[in-house]
C-alpha cells in the first residue's frame, strides 16, 4: 500500500505535558546517592529523551543488566508517584489535537519512556484515545536518537515522513524525528530555540498556542 497518509507524531515527556522537572527530581533521588546529581542543565544534555537502556549503560556500568533496570525502575517509580495528579497539557495541546481529530488526521505518540509511564501520563491529559499507536523506543530494537521509533510510527498509520509533522523537545528526539525525514517542530520546555535548531528542528515553539507552529502545521497538513 503507497503511503500517502499525513500523521502528527507527539513525544511525550516535555512535549505534551512539562514534565521535565519532576523527572529531575526523581533521577536525584535514586542517582544522588549513587554519585550523580543532576541539574537542569545537566538533565536537558545527559538524560532528557534518552531511553533508560542507555541511561543505565552510561551512569550505572558497573551494575550488572539487571540490577540497571531495577535502578531505573526504581526511578520511574519515584516520576509516576511525584507525577500522579500534576499533569497539565501545554497550551494550546488540546485545541491542536481537535483540529487534527476533525481533519482526520491519525496522531502517534513515539517516546523513549517505559510504556507504563507513558500510558499513565496520556491517560493523566485524559488523551489516550486521541493516539492510534504509542511507539515505545526500549521495545524496538533502537530507540531514538534512532530514527526507528518515528519510522515505525509513520508505518503503524501508513504515513509518509514528507507530509507529516513532528513535536519534540530534546536533541535525541530532533535527530530521530528528523533522520527520519519528518518536518520536526521544537518545544522549549527544557531546551532553547539555538539548541532545537542545531539538533535539526526546522522550527522551535514555546507551547502549541505559538502562531508561528499554528502556520507550519497547517501548511504541511494543508488545513
Amino acid at each position: 500500500m503507497p503511503c500517502s497518509q499525513k500523521a502528527l507524531l507527539f513525544d511525550i515527556d516535555g512535549t505534551l505535558a512539562d514534565t521535565d522537572a519532576l523527572h529531575l527530581q526523581a533521577f536525584n533521588k535514586v542517582f544522588g546517592p549513587r554519585g550523580h546529581v543532576f541539574d537542569r542543565a545537566r538533565a536537558s544534555n545527559e538524560l532528557m529523551g534518552f531511553s533508560n537502556a542507555s541511561i543505565g549503560e552510561r551512569f550505572l556500568p558497573d551494575e550488572p543488566p539487571e540490577r540497571r533496570l531495577a535502578i531505573m525502575d526504581e526511578k520511574e517509580a519515584a516520576f509516576r508517584k511525584l507525577v500522579a495528579g500534576k499533569i497539565k497539557p501545554l497550551p494550546g495541546l488540546m485545541p491542536l489535537l481537535a483540529r487534527a481529530d476533525q481533519a482526520g488526521v491519525p496522531m502517534v505518540a513515539v517516546t523513549n519512556a517505559p510504556r507504563l509511564n507513558a500510558e499513565m501520563l496520556l491517560a493523566g491529559l485524559g488523551i489516550s484515545d486521541r493516539f492510534r499507536r504509542v511507539v515505545i523506543g526500549d521495545e524496538l530494537s533502537h530507540g531514538k536518537p534512532h530514527p526507528l521509533p518515528y519510522l515505525e510510527g509513520l508505518r503503524s498509520v501508513n504515513a509518509a515522513a514528507k507530509f507529516s509533522v513532528a513535536f519534540e523537545d530534546s536533541r535525541s528526539g530532533v535527530q530521530a524525528a528528523t533522520a527520519a525525514g519528518i518536518t520536526t517542530i521544537g518545544i522549549r520546555t527544557s531546551l532553547g530555540h539555538a539548541d532545537l535548531i542545531e539538533a535539526g528542528a526546522l522550527a522551535t515553539a514555546e507551547n502549541f498556542d505559538d502562531s508561528k507552529l499554528i502556520d507550519l502545521v497547517a501548511a504541511t497538513m494543508n488545513w
